[in-house]
């Protein structure tokens, strides 16, 4: 052995001596320890562990004596003593719980507050516990909005050393968020951010509401929303710097603090396409990119340019292709140059998906919004296009999709954690229609029913010129493929008293599809049977037909009525066109239709930015009575001028002819107020004047025209000094648009006929000499046009519009020589009030 390793040996036999001096010196003094300490006082504790936790480290000082068996929580009195050589230790134990219960909470069940709180049935008690279980149960009150609530906390003792804990809570009212405060913003307002948010300020709405409750995620979920409008607007420096949430005492509420750095708008510079795969030019690939040089910087855009390539470049064969974007920032310019790096990314495929969360909705309605299933080539651009779709599905009110390693480095696991939420709607309402009257409606929707994704809606509406029924189902995933399948029944009568002294009633459904081609745009061929049911009443308050039938006693001329003459007769009490009597009767029409619907629109409901267009061919004949072609057309286009001003622009247009034989009345358009406000509904285009022997009641004898066009410009802003909730806004609008081209009955030669008119004759007996089944249409074919204000109420019962408008150019029409009665003029209707129901 050398000297180096006797060195080494002797200091190894050193270190195990010491060591083991150590451990039997640590031994003894725990004995000695142990057998000098007395305890007195337990009950329930035994005394050897009494010993052990006041040993605690190793120290014998009484105050650490002391501190390490309060530490315990088991004992609400400890007192160290020495006595000779002796250490006696003096504990009062603490009671056990036998139960922990609640008194005066309805807010909250006991079941959520006993989550809440640390003191549990068969545990310690003490008053320190319970003090912090005060503190706690504020806490919860406080995040479910009732901050004001008070709570405290008693002992209830029992025998053998057991009580119960009880907690007297004195709820009170909601306290919500009393202000949210933005602080760095200088591009858009204070108010346009928290018109962003789903949170809201508490005011005088706050007792129908629920969203001004204060709730962490439902902050953390608003601010997401404010990021990435900011990113969809340029702001690609966006931050949110601080986000602070205080619950104040004096206020009774929640304060908000929300600071953030806008930083400078960018436009998007260069676009180009990087691929690394062969076979692949990047040039035919730039159809499918939705950026643009040029553009102001959109983050949405970019995202959805990701899910184009992915799937175009997957289509041609690169299942595990990877598609991410570099931004090339040019900060002195103010741009983004944009390059789409294609690479053939790791071979990795889906091992499992995993659905949890769910209560209620089908697993299968969660995995059909992926575009990837197990053993597919894994994909991060699909998976989060899939967490998208899934949120905007309205079904959850948590949506998490995460992964985790699968069972070989090549396989990932999916998994997809959601949160079910109501979505089922019940409503009452009612309101006023200047065209319907007073109107009430009752509805009945599910938009997941049964947890199958489907929508059904059924609804009644009663109103005192309107009544009706309809019912409509809708499958989003038709025979496993994204194809919206639906039909719809529905009935409605109309009491056309106002524009045609007639009554009509339509029964029938239709059935349709909807085929997505892309996220915009979609087709519906749709195909609709109907009946249609005209009446005129003849009776004795409303004698509209008794021309053809007379009425006695009612009728001038009839025995015990008026002598009939050129001023009383059977025409002076109201009496329904000669159109009107030609179509009286049951139709049956057998329609195919196509829809083509192109939606870019920021929000449904309220919409900021966007582009709304559908084009409507038609064509009835397929069976059934009429037989005609009809198109229509309607674009919309919204623009944010200013923050929180909105310009809107409207362009609508149709046409209809017959397919063979006459075009009958009912298959006329009748346009008013939604052409042109400030004329009444019915009250534009052609009109039954009648001749100079045989006047028509000038003020319900709308004929309907086949062709229209119009065109609406508005602005739509905030009124200053009401809260966002109250949903009121005004609007300033001009409308210009004309209805022509009447093709009922045979044109004839009829020199009565006043000068601007032309006669048309319909296969109507009448058997009276003052009404003929000759009628001289006026069919002018002029520009209206108005100009008004507006102001729009999104209502708890829906949207509610009311409008004041001024006709600038109109149709006074023919004045009469002989009566001086104008005839045929427009209808005004300065002021309309519709509404009042959910759409």
């Amino acid at each position: 052995m050398t000297s180096t390793q006797k060195s080494l040996s002797f200091k190894l036999r050193l270190s195990r001596s010491v060591g083991l001096s150590a451990f039997m010196l640590a031994v003894s003094g725990g004995v000695v320890f142990a057998q000098a300490v007395i305890v007195q006082g337990n009950r329930s504790v035994d005394a050897e562990t009494i010993r052990t936790y006041a040993a605690g480290q190793g120290s014998t000082a009484p105050q650490d004596i002391r501190q390490n068996l309060m530490a315990t929580g088991l004992f609400s009195s400890v007192q160290v003593s020495r006595r000779g050589s002796q250490t006696v230790i003096a504990v009062r134990e603490n009671d056990t719980i036998n139960r922990v219960a609640f008194e005066g909470n309805r807010r909250l069940k006991s079941d959520v507050l006993l989550q809440q709180v640390q003191s549990k049935a068969q545990g310690p008690m003490s008053q320190a516990l319970i003090d912090a279980d005060v503190q706690r149960l504020k806490d919860a009150y406080r995040r479910a909005g009732y901050g004001l609530a008070s709570v405290s906390g008693r002992i209830a003792p029992l025998p053998n050393g057991r009580s119960d804990v009880v907690f007297t809570i004195v709820e009170s009212g909601k306290t919500g968020i009393k202000s949210i405060n933005f602080s760095g913003n200088g591009v858009y307002s204070s108010g346009r951010l928290r018109g962003l948010m789903t949170s809201t300020e508490s005011n005088f709405l706050s007792f129908i509401k629920t969203s001004d409750v204060y709730e962490a995620d439902r902050i953390s979920s608003d601010l997401e929303l404010i990021r990435r409008f900011y990113l969809k607007n340029g702001y690609a420096d966006f931050q949110i710097v601080s986000n602070n949430a205080r619950f104040d005492e004096a206020q009774g509420g929640w304060v908000v603090d929300i600071a953030v750095d806008e930083g400078p708008q960018y436009r998007v510079g260069n676009v180009a396409v990087d691929s690394k795969l062969p076979d692949i030019d990047p040039n035919a690939l730039q159809r499918v990119i939705a950026t643009s040089a040029g553009d102001t910087y959109n983050a949405e855009a970019v995202e959805k340019s990701l899910v184009a390539l992915t799937t175009e470049v997957s289509r041609r064969g690169y299942a595990f292709a990877q598609v991410r974007p570099r931004g090339d920032r040019d900060s002195a310019g103010r741009q983004i140059g944009i390059t789409y790096v294609i690479d053939e990314g790791p071979r990795v495929y889906v091992e499992r998906i995993n659905v949890r969360g769910n209560t209620r909705t089908r697993d299968y309605v969660v995995r059909r919004e992926l575009d990837l299933g197990e053993g597919d080539a894994y994909n991060k651009v699909l998976v989060d296009r899939a967490e998208r779709r899934l949120n905007n599905l309205g079904f959850f009110s948590k949506v998490r999709v995460t992964n985790e390693p699968g069972s070989t480095p090549d396989r990932v696991i999916v998994n997809i954690d959601v949160e079910d939420k109501a979505t089922g709607s019940f409503s009452i309402a009612g309101g006023y229609s200047t065209s319907d009257g007073v109107i009430g409606e009752v509805s009945l929707s599910e938009s997941n029913f049964l947890g199958r994704g489907q929508f059904v809606r059924i609804a009644g509406t009663l109103g005192q010129r309107t009544q009706g029924v309809d019912f409509s189902f809708t499958e989003p995933y038709f025979l496993g493929r994204r194809i919206g399948a639906g039909f719809d029944l529905f009935s409605k009568y109309n009491d056309n008293y106002n524009t045609g002294r007639f009554e009509s009633r339509v029964n029938g459904g239709q059935v349709r599809l909807t085929f997505p081609i892309t996220e915009e745009f979609s087709i519906t061929p749709r195909y609709s049977l109907y009946t249609t049911e005209i009446k005129v009443p003849n009776t004795t308050d409303r004698p509209y037909n008794d021309c053809s039938a007379p009425l006695a006693g009612i009728t001038p001329g009839t025995a015990g009525a008026i002598g009939a003459d050129s001023v009383y007769n059977c025409l002076s009490n109201g009496e329904a066109t000669i159109a009107v009597k030609e179509a009286v009767g049951t139709t049956l029409t057998s329609l195919v239709g196509l829809n083509f619907n192109y939606n870019s629109l920021d929000n449904y409901q309220n919409p900021r930015n966007g582009f709304l267009a559908e084009i409507k061919p038609e064509f009835a004949g397929v069976g059934g009575d009429s037989k005609f072609l009809r198109i229509a057309a309607d674009a919309r286009y919204y623009r944010e001028i200013f923050d929180d001003v909105v310009g809107f622009a409207r362009v609508q247009g149709g046409h209809v002819q017959a397919a063979g034989g006459d075009l009958r009345m009912i298959d006329h358009y009748f346009l008013g107020p939604s052409l042109v406000r400030g004329f009444a509904p019915s009250g534009i285009g052609p009109r039954d004047i009648g001749t100079t022997l045989n006047p028509t009641d000038p003020t319900t004898n709308a004929l309907g025209g086949t062709s229209y066009f119009g065109g609406t410009l508005e602005v739509q802003f905030p009124i200053f000094g009401l809260p966002r909730d109250l949903g009121l806004r005004g609007a300033v609008f001009a409308d210009a648009g004309t209805l022509f081209n009447y093709e009922g009955g045979n044109k004839v030669a009829l020199t009565g006929c006043p000068a601007g008119t032309e006669a048309r004759q319909f296969n109507v007996s009448v058997n009276s000499g003052y009404q003929s089944n000759l009628a001289c249409v006026r069919d002018k074919n002029m520009i209206r046009s108005s100009v008004g204000v507006s102001l729009l109420w999104q209502s708890p019962l829906g949207p509610i519009r009311f409008d004041y408008a001024y006709a600038l150019t109109k149709d006074d029409g023919y004045r009469d020589p002989t009566s001086g009665v104008k005839l045929g003029g427009d209808r005004l209707q300065a002021f309309r009030f519709s509404g009042g129901t959910r759409f």
